[in-house]
């Protein structure tokens, strides 16, 4: 546990840093939003420092909102602004789901692809929604396995809708729980009280698809970052 949302995000940029100084090229799986703003901040400066060698990374991205490629809504546009313009990681190396794929089924078929022939990931980073979503595989009877086309619940939506994604896109494209569970680590990371609940449900509940999240629990190398807040039910 961290001892301030500040102190979480470098405590998490450390530990993306440290898969970063391994010999071999490091393949990241990485998220979005209002938490990993800061992460992404102390993540360049580390690299700036030479503490975090993102020019030896390859990354891919969890999900991404069924809009193109350059709309201000996209997780693109928010990974190039946050981190990829500010660090020496050459765009062959940067991979994104095509949003706006005519084909959602091939394109999904093609991330998957392409992660297994870099090797699979060594890290995933990971958010965990407010309902227990982690990417965008939304509570239900069941989860997708791989990368696929999904329907975002009401409560996603009205959470982008308040981060400022308007108007919100109703699908997206998300790693499923199979490819998410296959990496090397993951990193969870949560701040703030509105999150208390989930987290202590997700790690100390049962492993549900009612808390997708639950499922990180039987990961034999997971990591969790809380501030104080996030903790204070567990």
């Amino acid at each position: 546990m961290a001892g301030s949302r500040a102190e979480t995000a470098r405590h998490a940029a450390e530990a993306i840093a440290a898969v970063l100084r391994r010999p071999a090229r490091c393949k990241l799986v990485l998220s979005t939003g209002e938490t990993m703003v800061g992460i992404y901040r102390e993540l360049v400066r580390l690299h700036r420092e030479g503490r975090a060698p993102l020019s030896r990374a390859e990354t891919f991205n969890v999900d991404e909102l069924r809009v193109r490629a350059h709309d201000p809504r996209s997780f693109r546009v928010f990974m190039e602004r946050h981190l990829f313009r500010r660090v020496a990681l050459p765009t062959e190396r940067i991979h994104f789901l095509d949003g706006d794929a005519q084909n959602a089924e091939i394109e999904c078929r093609r991330y998957e692809h392409d992660l297994a022939r870099a090797g699979g990931a060594d890290l995933v980073l990971l958010g965990i929604g407010a309902n227990g979503h982690i990417a965008y595989l939304e509570p239900g009877p069941s989860l997708p396995p791989l990368t696929t086309l999904v329907r975002l619940s009401a409560s996603t939506r009205q959470r982008l809708a308040a981060s400022g994604v308007r108007p919100v896109p109703r699908q997206a494209l998300t790693m499923g729980l199979e490819t998410i569970l296959s990496a090397g680590q993951i990193l969870l990371v949560a701040t703030g009280a509105s999150k208390a609940r989930i987290v202590a449900r997700a790690l100390s509940g049962r492993i549900t698809p009612q808390c997708p999240a639950s499922y990180l629990s039987i990961h034999p190398k997971l990591t969790v970052i809380l501030d104080p807040a996030a903790a204070s039910r567990l």
